[in-house]
């Protein structure tokens, strides 16, 4: 092909026809910038295509990820959950065989911890290729307000309820504790301390709280996990 097109002008050359090879030579040069445009073109319809694989791919790992960490989510909510409930049922509670025997229940769901790690391998692979990948601004918007801000606010509250378990109700446990079931059961010495006004009845009261602003900040991201769900996986049809 290249040869042919440089016969046509040495011809016209040849033969003195300047102003047909003027025309022809600019014929040339539009020849030329069509076939650059459509290599440009293929080769964005190809980056657009591998785009495509590569964000069906990546929502697939994100998918999944969310699932994991809805189950723990959801085990932790019911925890709090039950930690809130029992903390206040102590709280109103009067001194009897009865109670003790309640109350050695709900301390096994208020003396406890649970700890949340995220998973985040999809995100850090999404992030280091580039949010723009994603082309919901939605749901590029809802992933950054989970990995980087709810998800961090709910390590921190179930870090703080594990160090309120070490600092606070560690020693109360060495000292008063008789048997000690962990998340099920613990059975003090004398519950009259949890029933009056005193240093252990604070601490209940302050890790009650503690839950409550906790269960909040977990709420918040599974509804966001759930909104995350949702889009994805309309986004993927």
């Amino acid at each position: 092909m290249i040869k042919f097109f440089r016969h046509i002008r040495q011809q016209l050359l040849s033969e003195n026809k300047f102003s047909k090879y003027l025309l022809y030579a600019i014929g040339e040069i539009i020849l030329v910038v069509i076939g650059i445009l459509i290599a440009l073109q293929l080769n964005n319809l190809n980056e657009n295509k591998k785009n495509d694989i590569f964000e069906k791919e990546i929502l697939n790992q994100v998918q999944e990820n969310l699932k994991g960490d809805l189950l723990v989510l959801k085990k932790i909510e019911l925890n709090f959950d039950k930690a809130i409930s029992a903390s206040n049922k102590i709280l109103i509670a009067e001194e009897s065989q009865k109670t003790e025997d309640s109350i050695k229940i709900w301390l096994g769901s208020v003396i406890q911890f649970d700890r949340f790690q995220p998973l985040t391998n999809a995100y850090e692979v999404l992030k280091s290729n580039g949010l723009d990948r994603i082309s919901n601004k939605q749901l590029r918007f809802l992933l950054g307000k989970y990995y980087d801000d709810e998800a961090l606010r709910m390590i921190k509250s179930t870090n703080d309820i594990e160090l309120a378990f070490n600092e606070h109700w560690i020693p109360i446990l060495f000292e008063e504790t008789v048997e000690f079931e962990f998340k099920k059961s613990i059975e003090l010495k004398d519950y009259s301390v949890l029933l009056k006004p005193s240093k252990e009845r604070n601490i209940l009261k302050l890790h009650r709280d503690n839950y409550a602003s906790g269960i909040n900040k977990i709420k918040n991201g599974i509804r966001t996990i759930e909104e995350l769900q949702n889009l994805i996986t309309k986004e993927k049809k």
